[in-house]
């Protein structure tokens, strides 16, 4: 659980500023990246938020879990356009009585690809790891995400924790039980972790609907209220929005 933690969002470089100023940054580092024809400035854009990582002493552990699969996806990528796409031929080779070859235009385009991804996967990253989920949540409100979709946000976030720890119960008596002691008893015990948790997810999301409309709920979250902007967070995130737009049009 450590992943969700948000004991490092408390206090780092970024967790005092404006919720709304780092999502509009963001989206705005996003269109950026995903528009840039090349591989340099998404690079440079993952580089700089590898240092932000650093700055807000994020712990390795999670630093690792959040970008594998990521990492994973771009590589994969990049090999498949590398060997499989493209023209002209850089080299090749017989593997077993397959031809292998390794096109350049398909390196540079599988570059390009992966490095939009890693690019973009970090400045979502950096928002993720500087910003608590409340506020995170009252940020979407004020750009107008439909009130539906927070709710079940942050249901989904409130109630994740009691499955985990259902499921935790669950997998701990059917190990104390031998119940993965071989492959065959493993994927039948994992069948019914997986059901168990499914019919406690139905059965609590019925009792939280039934307890909040007793209780009066219209809807209405006061964690989603704001507070005025401040000048000095919006004069910084312009004059780094227009540094990384020189960047982006070189």
């Amino acid at each position: 659980m450590e992943l969700f933690s948000e004991y490092f969002k408390k206090d780092n470089l970024f967790s005092r500023i404006d919720a709304r100023v780092k999502l509009l940054a963001a989206l705005t580092l996003l269109v950026m990246v995903l528009s840039y024809k090349g591989f340099a400035f998404p690079l440079l854009m993952a580089l700089l938020c590898l240092f932000f990582c650093i700055k807000m002493r994020i712990p390795s552990r999670v630093f690792i879990l959040r970008f594998s699969e990521p990492l994973f996806i771009a590589a994969v990528v990049l090999l498949l356009k590398f060997f499989f796409s493209g023209e002209d031929v850089l080299f090749s080779m017989n593997i077993m009585g397959a031809r292998i070859a390794g096109h350049k235009d398909g390196l540079m385009d599988g570059l390009q690809i992966a490095s939009r991804m890693l690019g973009a996967v970090s400045v979502v990253a950096v928002l993720g790891f500087s910003t608590p989920f409340t506020e995170f949540m009252a940020g979407l409100s004020w750009l107008r995400v439909p009130r539906g979709f927070i709710e079940i946000l942050m249901f989904a976030y409130r109630y994740i924790f009691v499955l985990f720890e259902d499921a935790m119960v669950i997998y701990n008596a059917q190990k104390n039980r031998l119940g993965y002691s071989n492959v065959r008893r493993g994927l039948s015990s994992f069948g019914v972790l997986a059901g168990s948790l499914t019919l406690k997810a139905f059965e609590q999301s019925q009792n939280v609907t039934v307890s909040m409309v007793q209780r009066g709920y219209d809807g209405n979250m006061p964690a989603l209220k704001h507070k005025p902007f401040r000048a000095s967070e919006i004069v910084f995130s312009t004059l780094f929005l227009i540094v990384m737009g020189v960047a982006w049009s070189i």
